[in-house]
């Protein structure tokens, strides 16, 4: 072999390795979610956005709610028997408004109990999503946030404040249009929060929330808490299954040459504390 063969063997290598890896990081998903179907007995969901690196350029795509997630969704949904329970893990910054108002009525609509698990954050239409469930697990650390509508870059409350304060003279035509429409998308949103909520909360409850977190009280991207979403009256609790986290390892941003997070990996005991259990548990999560 010559080392022009050479030369050409480690580009081809090269290029294939990012093709490989990705292939691995999946079947360790799918290993990870069947695990965690047996040991729940459920159908688990994952709908998961991160930045990653998918051509051999290796440029970051960004991921948001799209129609081919909501088609996706709801053909997992459609291939679930209506007494199967449905785990929904969301990780998502959210994404159309129409792509989550699909999966979370298909959500509503599943005869089996829906459990939404929200390791990190799910917010706008994730959150939206995680309303339509039964129940919502949420790490203490974890955060949904407001479902208010945007206009483009600005919220839809704020053009319709902007237009109210100002004399109408002074409103410019596409102005004065962008407000008409920010109202009807209010007015669309609180309705279809409605409609998420009614029948698993009093209807007292339901204008309060659809009131609460579709008119533009909060900034778009408020963090709503464990905390805050339990003085809420919302259905959460917190003990996040530790394959759950597992699984979301499993999700890895795109490499940087300097990271900006560093840990020794594994979990960190006190002096004295490591038990039988806590090795099993650390072997487990070596050998996953």
């Amino acid at each position: 072999m010559t080392g022009f063969d050479l030369f050409w063997f480690f580009f081809i290598l090269a290029a294939l390795q990012p093709i490989l890896r990705q292939r691995l990081l999946e079947a360790a998903r799918q290993r990870m979610i069947a695990r965690i179907e047996k040991m729940r007995g459920s159908r688990v969901i994952l709908l998961v956005h991160r930045q990653e690196t998918m051509s051999l350029l290796g440029f970051p795509i960004m991921r948001f709610i799209d129609i081919n997630d909501s088609e996706q969704v709801i053909r997992a949904i459609h291939l679930t028997d209506p007494e199967v329970p449905i785990d929904l893990i969301l990780h998502t910054p959210g994404g159309l408004v129409l792509a989550a108002l699909q999966i979370a009525r298909a959500v509503k609509k599943h005869p089996g109990k829906v459990t939404a698990f929200i390791p990190h954050y799910a917010m706008s239409g994730g959150t939206l999503i995680a309303l339509a469930a039964d129940e919502i697990v949420m790490d203490e650390h974890a955060v949904l946030g407001p479902v208010d509508p945007q206009l483009g870059q600005f919220p839809a409350a704020s053009i319709v404040r902007a237009a109210r304060e100002k004399p109408l003279e002074q409103v410019d035509d596409q102005t004065l249009i962008m407000a008409d429409m920010a109202e009807k998308a209010l007015r669309q949103m609180r309705e279809n929060l409605k409609d998420l909520l009614s029948g698993r909360y009093p209807p007292e409850k339901v204008e309060e929330l659809s009131d609460l977190l579709t008119q533009g009280h909060w900034t778009h991207d408020y963090p709503i808490t464990y905390e805050e979403a339990k003085k809420l009256g919302l259905p959460v609790r917190k003990d996040m299954p530790h394959e759950i986290y597992q699984l979301m390892s499993l999700f890895p941003q795109p490499v940087r040459q300097v990271p900006s997070v560093e840990f020794t990996p594994g979990p960190r005991r006190a002096p004295g504390s490591h038990n039988h259990q806590s090795m099993l548990s650390l072997l487990r999560t070596w050998l996953s």
